[in-house]
């Protein structure tokens, strides 16, 4: 049988299947055969992975020698100073050790190795600013500003092990403050622009930083946003006295408060600073960065990622799962204070030696085109982004033809990605037909803070595509699904998706708490596997693996994890105004899921625009709390929440409540069952 005109015959994760001619189905079974968009052929001919039997041959090899696969690969992608002697420590199991006698530096990898064999005068970023303007950054010129800053790090006394805050928007600068650190061993902690002072404040006094690296403003859809005045406040609040020095980027000159003995700006500090630095060579075990994520207990986890490990997985995922090569021009879409931005953008793209977009704006400023326009100015070929992106833009497009990516010549794509929560099969197929003319493979990949880079996607010169499926594991990823005791579920059954073995680019641990790490991720029910938080069923006949949704109270908004439990204690945190307060996440077709809040009020219930109005002050102060972000779309008021008799809240019926679906569970232990209609009227 063929598809597309190729042998469609191939084996899927173990499974040999014939495939029906993709003749514009929609991912969907007929006559008992799966549709699927087959490997383009001149994708296939210049892959890195060509052939499902190149992808086969790979998880083979990891299969018969786990740790020998990735040391193998170590050796391939990563420069050592001191080579690594053992691959795999599990004797302390789950706190894994990869490379753990090896030595090496992250900035030397990704910037000092180009140089050294001969792409100094290639561009390392094409950033475009806000506004439109466009600066080039070759690969010498990237190391000689790191070398700079890291210069100004070292003078203002930070030394290896220690924390360095960056609250920063997408720039040069940002990428130059991430690699600065990691040049002299200092920890970095990105922190999103987006977050409130009271949230940078937690994440500064959780890692202990020395030092804050930020900028007086951002740019972002025309718009003047403060960081400094965040900084600023957040260490006003207490809780972060290790903080001595706040380096400044100025990008806007924007008048700002100026505290001499702390302040200083990045321009000044780094002239006249030399032009090299010497690396701080690194056990491979040492922490490269912490990222803080939502947990559903509502404390932010400091996920800790190694140095040797993570760059590993970043650099193969990189080359492999977009199949970049010399001449691609890559664009990840992210911000860099979140891991996509990390792992694809400060990282991953720079230890391959590849060109790669940054931008600063919004895709929908100065219109819906902004997207489109840069793919055709910049000529990309690899474009990464992520659904809600995707499904924002068909709803503009639908208000504005002149904004459809038919107006602009897409023609340079060759293959296009999703990240952040998986992508529904009809934005799937509009970004496939769209965007990609028919004839790019789209990698919808799968991977979270914790694993430090992909673990479930397509390689587009191997995996036959399913709208709506991340399909196979990444090779030398041990995915399964099981149940709540650890045994496998059939195919077509739904469970739980864990990782049984360790792999090089897995967190480490939770910064301090490692007992938590443990808990979080490896309970002891689970036989020592890892517990990714969601659920996910395989495909009988494709062995494809599609994810269903969160396990756990964690939200995924545009592809931002937020703990349900975070955003309930910043509204219990009103005490003017709030008793009690219940979250969960609702559908939605643009955000992937939006939050919806069930508030008790210390005051009568309100109702009409009395709600409208105390609504819209709660989220206000959600916001200032924690982030735009984690505003609330929909906020509706009780007398109490739906309680069993013993107090537990029934979020079962809350979740039903929030989708408007009418309630069929059983509430026979409810002990208020007239508080579901007052909770089922909008405001």
């Amino acid at each position: 049988m063929k598809t597309n005109g190729h042998d469609a015959t191939v084996a899927l994760g173990g499974k040999v299947q014939g495939f029906a001619e993709n003749d514009g189905a929609k991912g969907t079974k007929a006559s008992g055969e799966i549709r699927l968009y087959a490997v383009p052929e001149p994708v296939m001919k210049r892959a890195h992975v060509s052939g499902m039997s190149a992808y086969e041959e790979l998880v083979a090899e990891a299969g018969a020698d786990h740790s020998a696969y990735w040391a193998r690969l170590a050796r391939e992608f990563v420069t050592w100073k001191r080579p690594f002697t053992q691959s795999l420590d599990d004797s302390e199991a789950p706190f894994f050790k990869w490379f753990e006698d090896g030595t090496l530096n992250v900035s030397y990898n990704c910037l000092d190795r180009q140089v050294e064999r001969g792409l100094g005068d290639k561009v390392a970023i094409l950033f475009e600013a806000d506004d439109g303007q466009v600066s080039r950054v070759t690969y010498s010129e990237l190391l000689a500003r790191t070398c700079r800053l890291a210069n100004v790090l070292r003078a203002r006394g930070v030394k290896k092990g220690d924390r360095v805050v960056i609250y920063m928007s997408m720039s040069v600068e940002g990428v130059v403050a991430m690699q600065a650190c990691a040049r002299i061993g200092a920890t970095h902690s990105v922190v999103f622009g987006g977050f409130s002072a009271q949230s940078l404040r937690d994440r500064m006094e959780g890692a202990g930083a020395v030092m804050v690296i930020t900028a007086d403003e951002q740019l972002r859809g025309g718009k003047q946003l403060p960081l400094k005045a965040i900084v600023d406040e957040a260490i006003a609040l207490g809780g972060c006295d290790a903080v001595k020095d706040v380096i400044v980027y100025k990008r806007t000159g924007a008048k700002i408060a100026w505290h001499p003995s702390r302040d200083h700006w990045m321009h000044e500090a780094t002239e006249g600073q030399p032009d090299t630095c010497e690396p701080e060579w690194v056990g491979a075990e040492h922490p490269l960065f912490l990222l803080y994520t939502s947990g559903s207990t509502g404390k932010p986890k400091g996920v800790q990622h190694s140095t040797g490990g993570y760059l590993l997985h970043a650099a193969v995922t990189t080359k492999w799962t977009f199949d970049l090569h010399d001449n691609d021009v890559f664009w990840c879409t992210a911000d860099i204070g979140w891991v996509t931005g990390h792992t694809y953008i400060a990282y991953g793209p720079l230890a391959i030696g590849a060109t790669q977009v940054v931008f600063e704006g919004v895709p929908t400023y100065p219109d819906a085109g902004r997207f489109w326009k840069m793919i055709q100015d910049h000529k990309v070929t690899v474009f990464y982004t992520a659904p809600t992106a995707i499904r924002s833009l068909i709803k503009a497009v639908s208000a504005n033809d002149a904004a459809h990516p038919k107006h602009y010549d897409l023609s340079s794509l060759r293959i296009l990605g999703s990240v952040g929560e998986p992508i529904n099969p009809a934005a799937w197929e509009w970004y496939h037909a769209h965007v990609g003319g028919g004839r790019c493979p789209i990698v919808d990949t799968f991977w979270q803070t914790e694993t430090g880079g992909h673990m479930i996607t397509p390689l587009p010169g191997a995996t036959p595509l399913l709208p709506g499926s991340c399909t196979l594991p990444f090779p030398g990823i041990a995915a399964a699904i099981v149940d709540d005791i650890g045994n496998d579920v059939p195919d077509g059954q739904g469970g739980m998706l864990v990782v049984k073995k360790p792999w090089p680019g897995m967190i480490r641990t939770i910064w301090n708490e490692d007992e938590r790490f443990k808990d979080s991720y490896f309970p002891r029910e689970l036989k020592g596997y890892y517990l990714a938080g969601d659920g996910a069923i395989r495909d009988e006949a494709t062995g494809y693996f599609t994810i269903t949704g969160r396990i756990d109270d964690v939200l995924n908004v545009s592809g931002h994890r937020m703990g349900t439990m975070e955003i309930e204690s910043a509204l219990v945190s009103c005490t003017e105004l709030v008793a009690e307060a219940a979250v969960v996440g609702r559908p939605d077709e643009t955000t992937g899921e939006t939050i919806c809040a069930f508030v008790v009020l210390k005051g009568p219930r309100p109702t009409g625009d009395a709600a409208k109005k105390i609504a819209a002050e709660l989220r206000s102060w959600v916001g200032k709390e924690i982030g735009p972000i984690a505003k609330p779309k929909d906020i509706r008021f009780g007398d109490n929440l739906p309680k069993t008799r013993s107090g537990k809240i029934m979020r079962r019926l809350l979740r039903s409540i929030a989708k408007d679906e009418p309630i069929t569970q059983d509430i026979s232990t409810l002990e208020n069952p007239a508080v579901l209609d007052q909770l089922m009227e909008r405001n």
